[in-house]
């Protein structure tokens, strides 16, 4: 039985969780991610002098090795190795680095970076240098780092962890988390042991992992198992003096390509999010504010937005659509909390003044806010620039990023998991060849077509991708079997600025969510709970039992 009145005391107050949830509630009101509220109430409760123990930081640590665990999970090693991640990734940091330096040591020059003079003899302490090149590069090396927790957070509530924008964003974080992990390993003078030499052996046991994911069954065991593998693989990095979450996250990978990896992200899904509000509180938490550092926070801003520049002219350059480079862009598009980890090695180390770790979190905090507004309205916000976005779009594609053609079908079933595989099937049976499966996915893909389906990868939420598509005017019937309901809403309301007047079916899980669908434009909508009855029942009936 959970122990409130222990919780309660780790936390330093039921305050903590109490203004997570009306400030979450907030935000999720004004259709921004809870998170956003979760990081408001840690400044608030900071600055209102309320504290916490050990317990705080130690969540947050765990939140985050289940959450690079989940990401080991959903990752596909083949997406590190094009050119669109690895290259644009080691570009980006170093175009940043040099820009941002720049800019940093030209407001170091007009004196806008110092605090006032007789505040630097209160506070300085004798280890404290004054703003140069090297604490610029430090600074900028900082700010490049896109956050991973605020990316696969935006990413797994659009249902576009699989997307194309998705794997790239994604794989750029991994390749920046590398980057982090070797500078701690430089800054603090350590070596991984001779011992990590036997990490090597994880490869020739992953067999055994595998087979013992088969042997836990669906419930308690799955999840403890999760937890065994994410801890126990960053224990393991730790003790060869390597960074755990580096551990948790290759653990994910080594059974990613088991068939139950999907069912066991899911089943991480609530655990990670909870012990993750004890990263966002304490961030608000992470330092004592001053109208300084928010000046600062507020001056340095805008800084984000040459980096997203900087990021979407690399995607394009690379061969990228326009549409996939903007979305990736806007997931990328906020600081990081490795570069929280930077800056505090380089106050501790007596390289930067220490105003500059509350200044950073401040600055990682409204870029969230930021971020979290344009990626709600990041399809809208296309739609209505794009002539201006086209223009840095590239005649040249990647294979997995051309408008794909459903030839002549008439029926096309989107989301093919298995509501959608059943319903393709049934309407293949009854209308022949006129029907197409369309998923976000690739591995889903390439199995149902391993199947015999007739299944394209394609994104829902992509205007271009339905404007296409209706050219043909062959297509009378689209059934939508997705996820989540606000992907659905945005498939309808796309299919109609189309042009699509043909019939809209779509599944849903709850009576509110029919309501939203039917005012969205859905011919008509399937609850898959209360009608699951049903459907058994006709299943008996049809076998004359």
């Amino acid at each position: 039985m959970l122990d409130f009145e222990w919780v309660a005391l780790g936390l330093g107050d039921v305050t903590w969780i109490a203004a997570a949830f009306v400030l979450g509630g907030i935000a999720y009101a004004l259709r921004l991610p809870p998170l956003v509220g979760f990081l408001a109430a840690g400044f608030l409760l900071s600055a209102s002098g309320y504290t916490h123990t050990d317990f705080l930081p130690k969540l947050a640590d765990i939140g985050i090795t289940l959450l690079l665990f989940t990401v080991g999970l959903k990752l596909n090693l083949r997406t590190l190795a094009r050119p669109q991640v690895w290259a644009v990734s080691t570009l980006h940091i170093a175009l940043v680095v040099v820009v941002l330096s720049t800019l940093l040591c030209a407001f170091a020059w007009a004196g806008w970076l110092l605090v006032q003079r007789e505040g630097l003899e209160q506070t300085v302490t004798p280890t404290t240098v004054e703003f140069g090149l090297q604490e610029a590069i430090l600074v900028a090396f900082a700010l490049s780092f896109s956050s991973t927790v605020f990316a696969v957070k935006v990413l797994e509530e659009k249902g576009e962890m699989t997307s194309l924008h998705g794997r790239i964003a994604i794989g750029i974080l991994i390749v920046q988390d590398i980057a982090a992990v070797v500078f701690l390993a430089v800054s603090s003078g350590k070596v991984p042991s001779a011992w990590a030499l036997a990490l090597l052996l994880l490869v020739p046991i992953r067999p055994v992992l595998h087979r013992l994911l088969e042997r836990v069954g669906h419930g308690e065991l799955l999840v403890l198992y999760g937890f065994l593998l994410a801890l126990g693989g960053a224990e393991v990095f730790q003790l060869v003096q390597m960074k755990g979450d580096l551990g948790a996250l290759i653990l994910g990978v080594l059974i990613a390509s088991h068939p139950k990896a999907e069912e066991l992200a899911k089943q991480m899904l609530g655990f990670k999010d909870l012990f993750l509000l004890g990263f966002f509180l304490s961030i608000g938490a992470s330092g004592e504010l001053s109208l300084h550092s928010l000046l600062l926070a507020c001056l340095l801003m805008p800084l984000v937005l040459i980096k997203s520049t900087i990021f979407y002219g690399l995607f394009t350059g690379f061969k990228l659509r326009a549409r996939t480079a903007w979305l990736a862009t806007l997931n990328l598009s906020n600081f990081s909390e490795f570069g929280l980890i930077v800056v505090s090695v380089g106050v501790a180390s007596g390289w930067l003044e220490s105003h500059w770790l509350v200044t950073l979190s401040l600055m990682l905090a409204l870029s969230f806010v930021l971020a979290a507004a344009l990626n709600n309205l990041s399809h809208g916000v296309f739609i209505k620039h794009r002539v201006g976005l086209e223009r840095w779009q590239r005649s040249a594609r990647i294979a997995d990023d051309r408008l794909l053609d459903i030839g002549g079908a008439q029926i096309a079933v989107v989301g093919m998991g298995g509501i959608g595989t059943g319903a393709y099937d049934l309407m293949q049976e009854r209308h022949g060849d006129g029907v197409v499966g369309i998923d976000i996915d690739p591995v889903t893909v390439r199995n149902q077509q391993a199947e015999g389906r007739h299944v394209l990868i394609g994104d829902p939420s992509d205007l271009d991708f339905w404007e296409r598509v209706q050219q043909a005017h062959t297509l009378q019937l689209v059934m939508l079997a997705l996820p989540r309901l606000t992907t659905s809403v945005e498939v309808i309301r796309f299919l109609r600025e189309a042009g699509f007047a043909g019939r809209i079916a779509v599944t849903a899980k709850f009576a509110d969510e029919e309501v939203q669908l039917l005012e969205a434009g859905a011919s008509s909508v399937f609850n898959i709970y209360q009608q699951a009855g049903v459907g058994f029942a006709d299943h008996v009936m049809d076998r004359g039992h």
